[in-house]
């Protein structure tokens, strides 16, 4: 264990503390918590569901705890078998119970939702566990890395009929991209026909446990960052089926692990409508930001054009958003657009509904990621 994490421990003298307006995991890069961790919209007279986290190895977790307190969402319990993690995650979250085992969450009928950021290929393992254990289900992505885990996640979430969500971030908890969507089923732009979906990362990789360099734990860089990509063109062009025309992946620039892929994109086609989507560990160190994450949204009558976490040499701030259509062109202000992942999503649970993401959403865009990724060419 002391060999996983002394990578982290030394990023944790190295990095700063992310911004005190908001509770970060430490091992988060400021960026990346910068990015994903937003205020509490909404302030509720009492607790509207209990929920726990179990698996806390990526930073993510604090977004997903931050999505359901939106809601009103009171978090009561943790586990995890890594006693660095823990001991960091009981500093960012005091009061938070740290269970003895797993097993102690799953068995607490009083607990209705459990979040997860475990190691990717735990997790559909361990959302299986816990939809049979009368629980809902909130996956970091990839929230699935396999069509055989896709197949047995979708066999017991239709048998226990309990929600399986993935939060796909960079449009649930992307106020600019959720604009967008409203902007889209406005009519702004017309019908919608094509989608450049761009996911750029910093790789950091000393920053990185060992995990995140083997394939078989998290599935390959289509199944990973490309989920984004796959959720936001499903969505946008309101499409329930997909063909995958082509895609590759490569390791172009870090041979020292070779189990990473640090390139990968693919063209998709959907409902009469079609796709391009690049995801990348090529982010400059001189970026201010983890990412230059861009999208771009194609329709009869316009486009919009989105720049989430930098305008490089431009506007200040995140979540730009232009829209350009037979009648204006102009800069679209999203800083007031509500988060409603969150808050959705606890609805959901206490009313047996789909307001937050259709299970089938959920479920599609991730085989399309995933069909993808098993399709890709090999750049060598």
């Amino acid at each position: 264990m002391t060999d996983i994490f002394s990578d982290r421990r030394r990023f944790l003298k190295n990095t700063a503390v992310a911004a005190s307006a908001m509770v970060a995991i430490p091992w988060m890069p400021k960026s990346i918590a910068e990015y994903h961790s937003v205020p509490l919209q909404t302030i509720y007279d009492k607790p509207r569901i209990r929920f726990a986290a179990i698996g806390i190895n990526h930073g993510h977790i604090t977004a997903q705890i931050d999505a359901v307190k939106r809601g009103g969402g009171e978090l009561v319990s943790f586990y995890a078998s890594e006693p660095d993690l823990a001991a960091a995650f009981a500093k960012n979250f005091p009061g938070v119970l740290l269970a003895k085992s797993k097993q102690e969450i799953l068995d607490d009928k009083s607990i209705q939702l459990v979040v997860s950021a475990a190691i990717p290929n735990n997790r559909a393992p361990l959302g299986i566990e816990v939809m049979r254990h009368g629980k809902d289900f909130m996956a970091d992505k990839p929230g699935i890395i396999s069509l055989e885990q896709l197949k047995e996640v979708r066999k017991v979430q239709k048998e226990t009929n309990r929600i399986y969500s993935i939060m796909y971030s960079e449009r649930l908890e992307s106020k600019s991209t959720i604009k967008a969507g409203e902007l889209v089923k406005a009519g702004a732009i017309g019908k919608v026909i094509n989608t450049i979906g761009m996911g750029p990362h910093r790789l950091s990789a000393s920053t990185r446990p060992p995990w995140f360099f083997e394939k078989e734990k998290y599935g390959g860089i289509l199944c990973d960052i490309l989920t984004h990509q796959s959720d936001q063109f499903l969505f946008l062009t309101n499409s329930k089926s997909f063909e995958i025309v082509a895609s590759q992946v490569g390791n172009y620039n870090h041979k020292d692990h070779p189990g990473l892929e640090d390139f990968g994109d693919a063209m998709v086609r959907g409902n009469n409508c079609s796709g391009y989507m690049r995801v990348d560990w090529f982010t400059p160190d001189s970026l201010g930001t983890w990412g230059d994450s861009r999208l771009t949204i194609l329709g009869t009558e316009g486009y919009i054009e989105i720049r989430k976490n930098i305008d490089i040499a431009g506007r200040k701030g995140t979540n730009h958003l232009i829209l350009v259509n037979n009648k204006e062109t102009k800069y679209v202000d999203s800083s007031s657009t509500v988060l409603s992942y969150g808050p959705q999503l606890v609805d959901d649970i206490l009313n047996r509904t789909e307001t937050a993401m259709s299970q089938e959403h959920c479920f599609l865009a991730t085989e399309l990621a995933l069909t993808a990724q098993i399709k890709a060419n090999i750049i060598t």
